[in-house]
C-alpha cells in the first residue's frame, strides 16, 4: 500500500516538474521563448515568417494539433501587420533595411538573407492571413518569387490553407460580446442573485406556517384536476356515442389526431382516469396520518432552521472545497497535457537547394549554430511539437484517467462531508430534551470539527463506493460511444440494460450513503453498521419514507419553480428594458445580447435554491431518522421520554388514540 502511494504521488510530482500550462495559454517563438510573457511581455503575438510554408507543409488540422507550428521562422511581434507585402523584383536591388520591417525578424537576423513574408490578423496570439482581405491582394504579388504567377491562385492557396483556421475563431468576437456583456450588467446580475438568495430563504421560513396549507391545497388540485379530466373524457365520449364514430372507420392511421374523434379512444381515457382516481383517494384514506407527520416534520424542518440559520450558508463551505478541487485536478491535469519536451529541428527556409533538402536533424535554439551547414546558408533550428516518447509521457493517458478517479473521489468525500456536517448539527437539535435551551451554541461548527476528527474513513469510504460506481458508468458509456454505430442490435441492448442498472444502483448508493451519514453523525459507528441500521430502519417504517419523500420533494420542487421562476420573469423585464431605472444606472442598449444576464440569473438562482433547499432537505431527512428512533427506543414514560417536539407527539397521541 505504501509503495503504491509513493508511486502515485511520483505522477503527481512528475507532472507539476515538468508539466507547463504556458504552452496553452502562450504562443512560442523559433527559440523556445514565449510571446506574451517573460522576455517578450510586451510582445503578445506569434508572427510566422513565410505563411506560405504554413499554408502547404502541413495540414490546417496538424497545424491544429501541434500548437499552430509549422516549418517557418516565427518572432514574437507586438502587433500583426494590417498590410500585404513582399518582395519584388525591384526590391531585389534595394538595401534590405529598406525593405524589411526590422519589428518583424529575428533580432539577430541578417537582413541579407531574408525571404518574403505576408500578414494580416491575430488570432488567439497568432498572425494569420484574413480571407476577407485576400481579394485584395496588390497586382506586384504576381511578380514576387516563390508564388504563383496568379493573384487569384495566391489567394486561393492562401486562403484554403489557413482560412479554416481562421474561421475556426470568429467565435472568439462573440466570446468577447459575451463577456462585455457580463461586465456591463455584473452588479445587476448580483442584485439578481441577492433577490433569489432572499426568496429561499423567506420560503423556507414560512413553510413552518403554510405547509400544512400548500400540501392540503396540491393534494386538492390533484384530485380537482382528476375529476375535470372524468368528466370531460365522459363529455367526449357521450358526443362521439351519438355520432356513432367508431374506430373501425379509422383504422390504422398516422394522424393520431384522428383517434380522438372516436368513442373508443374517450372511453379508455375514462377508465384509466377513474382507476387512479379510485386509486390516489384510497391511498389519501389509508396515508393520511402519515401525511399528517410528514406535514409536522417539515414545519419541525423550518424551526430547526430558524435556530440554526448558519446552516443554511454550510453550502458555501462545499462550494469552497469544491472549487478547491476542481482547480487542483484540474491544474493536475493541464500540466500532464503539457509535460512533453519541446522538440526543435533544423529547417531550410530555403528549400530550393539540394543540400536542404537532406538535412533532418533535431537541435537546441539555444547552441544552434548555422556555420555547421555549409552547403544550407538559411538552416535554422524551429521548434515542431511536444515529445511524446518516455516512459511518463507514454503513460500520460493513464494518469489522467488516475487524475479522474481522484477527482471523484475528493468531489464525493466533500459532498458526504457536508451531508455528516449537517446531520450532526440537526440531530443535536432533534435530540436536545428542552429546546432551544439544550441546543449547542455553534452547533454547525462542532458538528464539522467532529466529522473531521472522528469520522473521516468513514465518510471515505462511502464515497469510494460510489466513486467506483461512478467510474463503471463513465466506462460504460465510453463503451457506447464506440460501439454507437455497430449494427449489432443484441449488444447494444446489453449494453443499455447495462447503463440502465449502473443508473439505478449510483441512486440507490447515494440514498444509502446519505441515511448512512445522518447514523453515523447521530451514534458515531463506522460506515457499514451505519448504513445496515439505516437501511433496516426504513424498511420498517417503508409506508412512511415514501409518503415523506415524495411530500417534501413536492414542495421543495414548488419552491424552486417559484424562485427560478420569479427572478427569471423579473431579469427578463429589466434586462430587456420593459423596466427601466431612474438616471443613468444602466441600460439595455449597452448589452450586445440582453438574454446572456438573463441565462446568469437563472442559473445562479437555481443554484442557490438548490443550495437552501438541500440543507432543507436534509433537516427533514434527518430528523425523519431521529423520530423514527425515538419511537423506538422511548415510549413516552417518564423512564423514557420522547424527544419529539409537541407538534409530532399530538399527531402521535391522536394516531394511538
Amino acid at each position: 500500500m505504501g509503495k503504491t502511494q509513493s508511486v502515485r504521488a511520483s505522477e503527481k510530482e512528475h507532472a507539476w516538474l515538468y508539466g507547463d500550462p504556458r504552452h496553452v495559454l502562450y504562443p512560442r517563438n523559433s527559440t523556445g521563448w514565449f510571446c506574451g510573457t517573460g522576455p517578450n511581455k510586451d510582445r503578445p503575438n506569434l508572427f510566422y515568417f513565410d505563411m506560405i510554408k504554413c499554408a502547404t507543409a502541413l495540414n490546417p488540422l496538424s497545424n491544429v494539433a501541434n500548437g499552430f507550428q509549422c516549418p517557418t521562422t516565427q518572432v514574437c511581434v507586438k502587433e500583426c501587420p494590417d498590410t500585404f507585402w513582399g518582395v519584388g523584383p525591384l526590391d531585389l536591388v534595394k538595401n534590405p533595411v529598406d525593405v524589411f520591417n526590422p519589428e518583424l525578424c529575428v533580432p539577430s537576423v541578417n537582413l541579407q538573407t531574408t525571404t518574403m513574408d505576408l500578414y494580416l490578423l491575430s488570432v488567439l496570439g497568432r498572425c494569420l492571413p484574413d480571407p476577407n482581405d485576400l481579394n485584395n491582394l496588390p497586382n506586384w504579388f504576381s511578380q514576387v518569387p516563390g508564388l504563383p504567377s496568379s493573384i487569384n491562385d495566391t489567394a486561393a492557396l492562401i486562403q484554403n490553407g489557413t482560412g479554416g483556421l481562421v474561421n475556426g475563431f470568429n467565435a472568439k468576437d462573440f466570446a468577447v460580446q459575451v463577456f462585455a456583456d457580463f461586465g456591463a450588467s455584473w452588479p445587476w446580475i448580483l442584485v439578481g442573485l441577492v433577490i433569489a438568495m432572499v426568496t429561499s430563504l423567506l420560503y423556507l421560513l414560512l413553510l413552518r406556517f403554510i405547509a400544512p396549507v400548500m400540501v392540503w391545497v396540491l393534494i386538492i388540485g390533484v384530485l380537482c384536476g382528476g375529476a375535470y379530466g372524468i368528466w370531460h373524457s365522459y363529455r367526449e365520449y357521450d358526443i362521439y356515442s351519438k355520432q356513432s364514430a367508431s374506430i373501425s372507420d379509422v383504422g390504422v392511421s398516422t394522424n393520431f389526431g384522428a383517434y380522438l374523434k372516436v368513442k373508443e379512444t374517450w372511453l379508455a381515457f375514462l377508465i384509466i382516469l377513474s382507476v387512479m382516481e379510485g386509486v390516489l383517494i384510497l391511498i389519501l384514506i389509508f396515508v393520511r396520518e402519515r401525511i399528517l407527520i410528514a406535514i409536522a416534520l417539515i414545519q419541525e424542518a423550518s424551526k430547526a432552521v430558524s435556530y440554526m440559520m448558519s446552516a443554511l450558508f454550510y453550502p458555501l463551505i462545499t462550494f469552497v472545497l469544491l472549487l478547491v478541487c476542481v482547480a487542483y485536478c484540474g491544474s493536475t491535469a493541464l500540466y500532464l497535457a503539457t509535460s512533453g519536451a519541446p522538440i526543435y529541428n533544423v529547417v531550410a527556409l530555403n528549400s530550393t537547394d539540394d543540400a536542404c533538402k537532406k538535412i533532418t536533424a533535431s537541435c537546441d535554439p539555444q547552441n544552434f549554430n548555422a556555420s555547421n551547414y555549409p552547403g544550407c546558408p538559411s538552416a535554422s533550428c524551429i521548434f515542431i511539437k511536444y515529445s511524446e516518447e518516455g516512459l511518463f509521457q507514454k503513460n500520460a493517458s493513464y494518469l489522467q484517467l488516475y487524475n479522474i478517479a481522484a477527482f471523484l473521489w475528493c468531489v464525493n468525500f466533500i459532498i458526504a462531508l457536508g451531508q455528516c456536517t449537517l446531520a450532526g448539527a440537526f440531530a443535536s437539535y432533534y435530540w436536545a430534551f428542552n429546546k432551544p435551551a439544550d441546543i449547542p451554541k455553534l452547533p454547525v461548527c462542532d458538528s464539522f470539527l467532529r466529522a473531521l476528527r472522528y469520522h473521516t474513513g468513514s465518510l471515505a469510504f462511502g464515497a469510494l463506493i460510489l466513486t467506483l460506481v461512478q467510474i463503471v458508468r463513465i466506462i460504460l458509456e465510453y463503451v457506447d460511444r464506440k460501439v454507437k454505430k455497430s449494427q449489432n442490435k443484441c449488444a447494444r441492448y446489453v449494453l443499455c440494460c447495462l447503463k440502465c442498472c449502473m443508473w439505478c444502483l449510483e441512486k440507490f448508493i447515494k440514498f444509502l450513503n446519505r441515511n448512512a451519514y445522518i447514523m453515523i453523525a447521530i451514534y458515531g459507528k463506522n460506515f457499514c453498521v451505519s448504513a445496515r441500521n439505516a437501511f433496516m430502519l426504513l424498511m420498517r417504517n417503508i409506508v412512511r419514507v415514501v409518503v415523506l419523500d415524495k411530500v417534501t420533494d413536492l414542495l421543495l420542487f414548488f419552491g424552486k419553480l417559484m424562485v427560478v421562476g420569479g427572478v427569471g420573469v423579473l431579469s427578463f423585464f429589466f434586462f430587456s428594458g420593459r423596466i427601466s431605472l431612474p438616471g443613468k444606472a444602466f441600460s439595455t442598449e449597452s448589452l450586445n445580447y440582453y438574454w446572456v444576464p438573463i441565462v446568469a440569473v437563472v442559473i445562479g438562482g437555481y443554484l442557490i435554491a438548490s443550495g437552501f433547499f438541500s440543507v432543507y432537505n436534509m433537516c427533514v431527512d434527518t430528523l425523519f431518522l431521529c423520530f423514527l428512533e425515538d419511537l423506538e427506543r422511548n415510549d413516552g414514560s417518564n423512564e423514557k421520554p420522547y424527544f419529539m417536539s409537541k407538534g409530532l407527539m399530538k399527531i402521535l397521541q391522536k394516531k394511538n388514540a
